[in-house]
This record gives C-alpha cells, sequence and structure tokens, in this order.
C-alpha cells in the first residue's frame, strides 16, 4: 500500500508540473497499448482520482491506513493478490468495453473502484471500528460501507440511462472481486447463523426446569478482557503480528492494547 501512496504522489506532482499534461501519457487505454506503450498497463494504477491536494491528503491517508491493516491482517501475499486481482479485472473490463463500444480511446485513470473494492473488505473484517468522518464525526465502518454501496448502485443506474458501458463495468468488477474472496467468510456466516437457528428452537423446546447445560469450549480468548467467541459469537477475534508470541484480540482490543515484547515474563 505504502508503494500505491508513493505512486500516487510523484504523479500528482508530475501532473502539476506538467500542467497535467503527463496523465495522457500515463493514463491506460486500448488505442495506445496496441501502439506499444506498454507501460500503460502499469502506470495507470499511480494516477490520483483527485487532483484537489487537501482531497488527495485525506484519500490517500485512509487508504493507506486501510490497506495497511488488511496486510497486516491477510499477509501481503495475499493482501497484493486482492488488490491486484481488482486492477487487472478492471483493466480486462476496460478493453471489453472499448471492443464492445468501438472507442478505443476509452481510458482508465486511477484505482477509485479497487479502493472501493479494499475498503469493503476491510468494512466485513472489522465492521464495528469507529472511524472519525470529516475528522469530527465518529461513524461506525460497516455504515460507510453501506454508504458507498448506495453510491455504487447509484453509479450502475445512472451509467445504465446513458448507456455507459465503462460505468456499469467498474462497479460490478469491484465487487465481483470482493464477493470471490470472501466467498467462503459468507458461507460460514450462512452456516453459523443456521446452526443458532437450529440450536434456539432445539433449546425451546427443552422444558425451563432442566438444568443448563455445560457451556461450549472456546477457539478464541481475549487476551485484555477475557471474552470468548463462545460467550460472544457476535465478536470478531484477531492475532496480533506485533506481539511475541500467539495472542488472540477481540474487536475492542485489537489495536488498544499493550504489545507482548520478549522482555516480558
Amino acid at each position: 500500500m505504502m508503494t500505491i501512496v508513493i505512486g500516487n504522489a510523484i504523479i500528482y506532482l508530475l501532473a502539476r508540473l506538467s500542467n497535467y499534461g503527463a496523465i495522457s501519457f500515463l493514463s491506460f487505454d486500448l488505442y495506445h497499448l496496441l501502439h506499444g506503450e506498454l507501460w500503460r498497463l502499469l502506470t495507470f494504477l499511480f494516477v490520483p482520482n483527485t487532483f484537489d491536494l487537501f482531497s488527495l491528503a485525506i484519500s490517500l491517508y485512509f487508504y493507506y491506513f486501510v490497506g495497511s491493516v488488511l496486510e497486516r491482517e491477510w499477509g501481503t501475499a495475499k493482501f497484493t493478490l486482492y488488490y491486484l486481482s481488482g486492477a487487472v479485472l478492471t483493466l480486462l473490463a476496460t478493453v471489453a468495453a472499448s471492443l464492445i463500444s468501438g472507442n478505443w480511446y476509452l481510458t482508465l485513470s486511477g484505482t477509485y473502484y479497487v479502493n472501493m473494492s479494499m475498503f469493503f473488505a476491510f468494512a466485513m473484517l472489522y465492521p464495528d471500528m469507529q472511524v472519525l468522518l470529516f475528522f469530527i464525526i465518529p461513524l461506525k465502518v460497516k455504515w460507510l460501507a453501506w454508504a458507498n454501496a448506495a453510491l455504487f448502485a447509484v453509479d450502475i443506474l445512472r451509467s445504465l440511462i446513458w448507456f455507459n458501458l465503462s460505468g456499469i463495468l467498474f462497479p460490478l468488477i469491484a465487487l465481483f472481486n470482493f464477493f470471490v474472496f470472501f466467498a467462503p467468510d459468507f458461507f460460514h456466516f450462512a452456516e453459523r447463523k443456521r446452526y443458532q437457528h437450529s440450536r434456539q428452537s432445539s433449546s425451546f423446546r427443552k422444558t425451563m426446569h432442566k438444568e443448563e447445560p455445560t457451556k461450549r469450549s472456546y477457539r478464541h480468548k481475549c487476551a485484555v478482557c477475557g471474552r470468548t467467541d463462545a460467550d460472544h459469537p457476535e465478536l470478531q477475534f484477531r492475532y496480533c503480528s506485533r506481539c511475541t508470541g500467539y495472542h488472540c484480540y477481540c474487536q475492542d482490543h485489537i489495536f488498544n492494547h499493550v504489545h507482548f515484547t520478549d522482555d516480558q515474563p
């Protein structure tokens, strides 16, 4: 993610120094690709989505935070695969839209929808984390994700009205990339809900005076508050990569705890 942020900053400076002429030289389109300008397959990733300095600084800071958390959670290999697969799919969608429409100058600049797909992944893993909107308003990540999903729907609807093929494909590709990576999680969530519903139905049929059954064993236990996934199935549990050894924390303490080190007994 640091590579993406530094690349955006460099292209921003080049654009300002060249009176934005560098953007047309770095963005991707099928016409220039077929004429040997192969660098466009890579450089479009670093074209900023905005050239307002304040907006760019805020967006780069936010996406660096989101990407860094995902990279620590998944590891560099999986995170890179997730980001680049979204970029490659968007590239292929641009080529397809160019061939279908006959417009070989259809341009792809920046990774707006790839970044949004990355944010959806972040919201999936940390739905109850709070962020400060405009550095003032506290909001949970899941509500921001729903708001962005609504913007996706508006973009797709507007593109359908104006017969804008790329405007339809780009958000759908980003969502496709997200659902492919999180398909096992959705399946596990559905299975857990089905199990909980079945378990509640079974418990309802038991008599009220029957002895309370022994609690089931847990898989994850927070090293700070002691809550487990057995007692609190609604919580998310993660392991801290900065602690020495394997130490699990709940969603409230994964970013708010004292790290274990080799010096501790």
